[in-house]
């Protein structure tokens, strides 16, 4: 049995808790976007004319505050009735009005998620004595956030955040140490990957999974991380290594990039200078941190699919029927978007990585 090639089921709005059907039914075109560094964004663009406008522009619909408005909390939900999933919590923070040259003026929402409070607050200031996990614990607190971290990582003298806002300051903490970022209603989580929690998704090329495209690429591949600095209270050197080890401690077979750049192009090192190490701990995370970074995105893959509202950032994705290097589990979604328009109906676009390539006899 073939799946139909559209999915064509209209989006569901709730809008400060209440069903809000006029917002399906005038919807003519939709993106949910998200990545793995957090803030979560909707773009909706709505027909302001039609069933239930009365009069010329005075009297366009969605303009007047009873079905959307500046503040407004909104709730999308996308998928049949079946697998309906909500794929969009937040606050609406932007309303256009587009007239166009002969077309129908349109409403477009701009919304984004809790963590836009974090965008909107510039700062400088310096902790002490925390490690990240405590740092994202007392930015949610100030933000009327609860926290849901779980970061192992160093713990660290002093940690300066200098006129970022404290979006830009968590997501800087959050690369450090290979952490990601990213909210459900009003909690706040930073996690490592390990420990997110994520659906297990399988997409099959020609039923669900409408096109692709996968790359590995040992451009980025290193055989070694080094990140040095200077221990003032020991007065000595910081000089911390992190090599392929990292890598396949996450992997349970198939050819890592770090291993194959070493066969085919010989060993390269990577010397962190960003960032300059206090003390060993500190080094030793950053290190592993960028280790990871760079052999979990040796394999890459863009997809488009008919729909797919389980598929969500932190999905454990397995790909079938994409070729015999590639097919598989083991693919981690980095970013997603979910559409809907009226020529295609739902659509999902993702981003994924995978550490490994497979043998191939």
């Amino acid at each position: 049995m073939t799946e139909p090639a559209v999915t064509a089921v209209s989006p569901v709005f709730t809008v400060g808790g209440d069903l809000v059907r006029d917002l399906g039914r005038d919807c003519v075109r939709l993106e949910v976007c998200e990545g793995v560094e957090g803030l979560r964004t909707l773009q909706a663009t709505f027909l302001a004319s039609g069933v239930g406008a009365k009069g010329p522009q005075e009297s366009l619909l969605h303009l007047d505050g009873r079905t959307i408005d500046l503040g407004s909390a909104l709730k999308v939900a996308l998928g049949p009735d079946a697998q309906q999933r909500t794929v969009f919590e937040g606050t609406v923070s932007a309303l256009e009005l587009v007239l166009g040259d002969g077309d129908p003026p349109a409403v477009v929402a701009h919304a984004e998620d809790a963590l836009m409070r974090l965008r909107m607050a510039r700062r400088m200031r310096t902790y002490s004595h925390v490690t990240d996990a405590e740092l994202a614990e007392a930015v949610a607190r100030e933000h009327g956030l609860r926290a849901d971290v779980d970061a192992p990582g160093p713990r660290y003298d002093v940690v300066q955040q200098l006129n970022q806002s404290d979006l830009a300051f968590l997501r800087e903490r959050a690369r450090l140490i290979q952490a990601e970022l990213w909210c459900t209603g009003t909690t706040l989580h930073l996690r490592t990957r390990d420990t997110r929690p994520g659906t297990a998704v399988t997409l099959v090329l020609g039923r669900d999974l409408l096109s692709a495209r996968l790359t590995a690429d040992l451009a980025h591949q290193r055989s070694e991380v080094v990140v040095t600095g200077y221990d003032a209270e020991r007065r000595e050197t910081v000089d911390e290594r992190a090599g392929p080890e990292v890598v396949e401690a996450e992997t349970t077979g198939g050819r890592t990039g770090v291993r194959l750049l070493s066969r085919t192009l010989g060993p390269s090192t990577s010397l962190r200078v960003r960032e300059a190490a206090l003390n060993t701990a500190e080094a030793a995370a950053w290190a592993r941190a960028e280790m990871l970074r760079r052999g979990r995105r040796f394999v890459t893959v863009a997809g488009l699919t008919n729909g797919t509202p389980d598929l969500v950032v932190g999905s454990r994705l397995t790909l079938q029927d994409v070729g015999a290097p590639f097919d598989g589990g083991g693919y981690y979604v980095t970013r997603l978007r979910h559409g809907f328009d009226l020529e295609h109906g739902f659509r999902t676009r993702f981003e994924a990585e995978r550490a490994t390539l497979n043998e191939v006899n």
